[in-house]
């Protein structure tokens, strides 16, 4: 990377509210803040830092040595990111994501704060840490607006940062499904440092689309349905496409949406536009003969300046 580096500590310096807010998981230097080259996370007192060029060892070795040298920071863990990561990371995730700090000390597991919320991160686990901080405002929208006592059905739940917001919110009931038991577990970990109840009954493993079909013929609804699905997903139904398949699978959530209650959708795929997002939901919306509005539009926090990529919408249905 001949090109000179941005200036860190004056972009850190630009988030300096969030942790005076209590937020101690966010973006430091978004892409659009570094050419495309890379990406800062800090979670706590560890730094993520993402690659999305090919860079030199020489080259690596200097940027991780400018992320640590910001101030708080305690080691500095590597992501690559390459545009096929998603098929990569299956076989190459050594590579993409070392689990052991590129600089610094090690910091296999650490406590940080959103709004005030505890979570716990794994910032060498994976390419993915354990919270998506661009959908901060997501989640935020999700406790202010959640109906007293309602009942919350979070698809794809990740480690349950939305469900968890829900249940802080006042929720008398959160559902979260998601095909992996082990992120599960996780989100029943955050529920813990929060001192939430977390039963296994309101951790649901398995396929979302299976899962929505069965609720749907019990006649369970909720006044709340989340979808963030990925953009991409192998699993024994097949493949998911968010740009083929979403009308479908809003098609499932508004069977099991009560009169009343919303939709809260989200993608972050790069050829989905809030245009093409709002179509399939609302096909899928006609499809299960209901009638759907939408009221609100979401994106990512101010900590992500100029990104595009992340598409939020809150639809009411009839």
């Amino acid at each position: 990377m001949t090109r000179p580096l941005p200036d860190l500590a004056a972009l850190l310096a630009r988030r300096a509210h969030l942790p005076a807010q209590g937020t101690t998981v966010f973006r430091a230097a978004h892409t659009t803040e570094t050419g495309g080259v890379f990406a800062l996370d800090l979670a706590g007192d560890a730094a993520v830092l993402s690659l999305y060029a090919d860079l030199t060892p020489q080259e690596e070795a200097r940027l991780a040595g400018a992320c640590g040298a910001l101030p708080g920071v305690a080691g500095v863990y590597l992501k690559r990111r390459p545009v096929e990561a998603r098929h990569a990371a299956n076989v190459a995730r050594a590579r993409l994501s070392p689990p052991e700090p590129v600089w610094g000390e090690a910091r296999p597991e650490v406590i940080a704060l959103e709004e005030g919320v505890p979570f716990l991160l794994r910032p060498g686990a994976d390419l993915s840490i354990g919270l998506f901080s661009d959908a901060r405002p997501l989640r935020a929208w999700v406790r202010e607006h959640v109906p007293p006592g309602a009942r919350v059905l979070n698809t794809f739940a990740y480690t349950c940062g939305f469900g968890l917001k829900a249940a802080l919110g006042g929720a008398g009931d959160v559902k979260n499904v998601d095909l992996s038991r082990k992120v599960l577990t996780w989100g029943q970990e955050n529920y813990a440092l929060s001192g939430l109840p977390a039963p296994a009954t309101d951790f649901l493993s398995g396929d979302v689309f299976e899962w929505l079909r069965r609720l749907a013929k019990r006649g369970d609804t909720f006044d709340l349905v989340i979808l963030d699905p990925p953009s991409f997903a192998r699993s024994k139904a097949g493949i998911w496409r968010a740009e083929r398949d979403y009308a479908r699978l809003s098609a499932l959530a508004a069977a099991v949406t009560n009169p009343g209650g919303r939709l809260l959708v989200t993608t972050n795929h790069a050829g989905v536009t809030a245009h093409a997002l709002a179509r399939m939901v609302s096909a899928g919306v006609q499809q299960a003969e209901r009638h759907g509005r939408l009221t609100e539009h979401l994106g990512a926090g101010e900590d992500y300046p100029g990104a595009t990529h992340l598409k939020a919408q809150v639809w009411s249905l009839d």
